[in-house]
């Protein structure tokens, strides 16, 4: 997990991680939702974590100058995903998502904005804290895309309650 001691490299990688673990929970949680736009706005943040990880790769690839998908491929397929976005446990998301029947969209919309709430405090923290400046700007750039979820989510919660 990021912890602001990185060097740039480190830091994509734990971001790439990070992303692939939300990706990855929110996938789940889609197919177990039962209410429509709970299930379409995790099947739509499970994408953006998708384009989240493509970004990052491209990044690390390009730095690198390792141009080879492939072998980027097979640590994607190898690598486990222990944390979410905020740095929270996995399996601390997927034991709430047991104990929560996601029956109920604005339950799902607020499971989701607790989510990326954390994301976003954690990408923030390490934006103006890691000790490598070219991390700090990808953590940055990593804290502008939570705020697309948030709003997102904001929006998407007014208009369930407008038409409930």
């Amino acid at each position: 997990m990021a912890t602001g001691k990185e060097d740039l490299l480190q830091a994509l990688v734990d971001a790439y991680l990070m992303e692939k673990g939300t990706r990855e929970f929110y996938s789940q949680a889609a197919r177990k939702s039962d209410a429509p736009a709970a299930r379409s706005a995790f099947e739509e943040l499970s994408a953006w974590e998708e384009r989240h990880m493509e970004f990052i790769q491209y990044l690390y690839q390009a730095i690198m100058e390792d141009h080879d998908v492939k072998s980027f491929e097979d640590f994607k397929r190898r690598s486990s995903s222990p944390f979410a976005e905020g740095g929270i446990p996995v399996k601390d998301l997927e034991a709430k998502l047991e104990m929560v029947s996601i029956a109920n969209d604005l339950e799902a919309i607020t499971m989701a904005l607790g989510i990326e709430g954390k994301a976003y405090s954690l990408y923030w923290r390490l934006s103006k804290t890691d000790s490598d400046s070219n991390a700090r700007v990808v953590f940055k750039s990593m804290m502008e895309q939570e705020i697309t979820h948030i709003s997102y989510l904001k929006d998407m919660m007014t208009r369930i309650s407008e038409t409930a």
